[in-house]
């Protein structure tokens, strides 16, 4: 054993306890963890939520995470498990370290919150369970509020169905060199797992869609056993939001979509969205703010990376009604945030396309009802109000549609006389669709359909975002096969936005802005607190 394992589990009491239902709070008495535990951090470790002072980390202790009670083959008492943080991968320079516990009611998961960091810097971290050490981790801090960052590097990415191939696209993301990765949904898939492409042998209890809270944690521990994603996790911090395979396929609201939950009475499927909901916060490094108190979860909120950029998580599900994809809370705080920030270049992130998506290539019109597409008066609303507070630079990056998009937004999408005020990116995804193409018919019949649409393609991959004071910069990171292991992974295509000119345009041009679309100054608001945020009370 060497001397830094040693000194680790050497620490015991004399450790600064932070124990609250694996999160931090009050010190309190050790929960020893049972002996015969075998290997409890199966699950990897993850990083998230970066702020200036500090991140939350994240395992969950699962020696048997496809137990089929859904407790992941830990018994009913807590455990306290230690953590550190340092600025080595050998843990010879500790910063911090602390202790949580590891409750069944949370599925033996633990998400403390490291503060009193120094940001803009990278940690190493890991976790102890009795004598079980877990792998290490690394993670970034988000630079000081008002510093003046150089580049923000960051790779978002969506839709990773395990049935459909293999997550070859995350081995390639751990190699980049990168600051955080947003995940924009449908991390979980919620139909029953075969196994087929992959060619392996899955448990019975899998091959039925889960309902309850042991079915969803049985479905995660099944998609966080894949090691692409567990080096994914354990290289950089993460933004994750939900889509809708996270609960069940196209719900929205209040509303199941398919049949089975249709025929449900009410309170049944909102018994569905708790278990979801706490399956989802047991298994990502979410903070205390986003532990869902039944079935609700508050997943809109902001992040803050120096003067450079501001990213803002929406949550495009939940509150969907009487015309409204946001609800009119979430809206409300969405276009305040636009007057309140100093940033110079606004993000949001988005789980479903934005932009108007015409999918009949002949004079008629076929829209989705499931994007934005769905909601276009409060899409122009939207869009109009970061034009009237002259929001400099807005962004929006997108999953969902298992295909990559560069696109131009209008004030109003339905009005092309309406000007271009904002630039959308639709990144492919993971493995959702197996086995993509480059192009096809629809690609082209869509890129004719829809004027403002300028890159269409159907592989899988992620797409990976450069941005400095002057230029955004997004490659589209593809991958040519998923249905078996090594592919090799390639740039398709990258496009830019240039600083005070709304709009994509291919990476090397430089579109000029229309004499007749002069932006007037910027008129800000001082900054607001971040972690003000409203949910809607329906």
């Amino acid at each position: 054993m060497d001397t830094t394992r040693r000194r680790f589990l050497g620490q015991g009491a004399a450790a600064a306890a932070v124990l609250l239902a694996g999160t931090g709070g009050a010190a309190g008495a050790r929960f020893r963890s049972p002996r015969h535990l075998g290997d409890p951090f199966t699950l990897g470790v993850a990083s998230g939520d970066p702020a200036p002072d500090g991140v939350v980390l994240w395992t969950r202790l699962a020696p048997d995470p496809l137990a089929p009670d859904g407790f992941g083959g830990m018994g009913r008492s807590p455990v306290t498990v230690d953590y550190e943080v340092a600025h080595d991968d050998r843990f010879r320079r500790v910063v911090r370290r602390g202790s949580v516990i590891a409750d069944r009611a949370l599925g033996h998961s633990v998400h403390p919150e490291v503060h009193g960091l120094e940001p803009g810097r990278r940690y190493f971290y890991r976790f102890r369970a009795g004598a079980a050490i877990s792998p290490v981790g690394q993670t970034r801090t988000a630079p000081a509020a008002g510093d003046r960052v150089r580049r923000l590097r960051f790779a978002f990415a969506s839709c990773q169905a395990w049935n459909d191939g293999w997550y070859t696209a995350y081995d390639h993301m751990s190699a980049e060199d990168l600051d955080l990765v947003v995940h924009l949904g449908d991390y979980l898939y919620e139909y029953p797992i075969t196994g087929a492409v992959r060619g392996m042998r899955v448990e019975p209890w899998l091959h039925h869609e889960p309902r309850d809270l042991s079915g969803y944690r049985v479905h995660y521990g099944w998609y966080k056993s894949d090691p692409a994603l567990q080096r994914a996790h354990a290289a950089f911090p993460w933004l994750v939001t939900m889509d809708d395979h996270e609960l069940a396929d196209d719900w929205a609201g209040q509303r199941a979509q398919t049949r089975i939950d249709r025929d449900l009475a009410a309170p049944i499927f909102r018994a569905r969205r708790a278990a979801a909901f706490r399956a989802m916060y047991e298994h990502q490094p979410l903070r205390l703010a986003q532990l869902p108190a039944g079935p609700r979860i508050r997943l809109h909120r902001r992040y803050r990376f120096g003067a450079l950029a501001d990213i803002t998580m929406l949550d495009t599900r939940q509150y969907r009604g009487n015309g409204s994809i946001l609800g009119a809370r979430q809206r409300e705080w969405l276009v305040s945030g636009f007057a309140a920030s100093p940033a110079r270049w606004q993000v949001l992130g988005n789980q479903v396309v934005l932009g108007r998506t015409d999918h009949d290539a002949g004079p008629g019109v076929d829209l989705s009802g499931d994007a934005w597409d769905g909601f276009p008066a409060e899409r122009a609303a939207v869009l109009s109000a970061a034009a009237a507070r002259a929001v400099p630079n807005l962004v929006v990056i997108t999953g969902d549609r298992h295909e990559n998009y560069a696109a131009d937004l209008r004030a109003d999408p339905a009005d092309p006389r309406t000007p271009v005020v904002a630039a959308e990116f639709t990144g492919t995804s993971i493995s959702s669709g197996g086995d993509g193409v480059d192009t096809h018919a629809r690609g082209s019949e869509l890129l004719a359909a829809n004027p403002d649409l300028k890159f269409f393609n159907a592989q899988r991959g992620y797409a990976r975002v450069e941005v400095s004071e002057k230029l955004w910069r997004t490659d589209f990171r593809v991958v040519p096969y998923v249905s078996r292991p090594g592919a090799p992974v390639y740039t398709r295509a990258s496009y830019v936005v240039v600083d005070g000119v709304p709009g994509v345009a291919p990476a090397g041009e430089r579109r000029a802005e229309e004499p007749t679309a002069a932006r007037p100054a910027a008129v800000r608001a001082a900054p607001g607190p971040d972690d003000e945020i409203p949910q809607d009370a329906g």
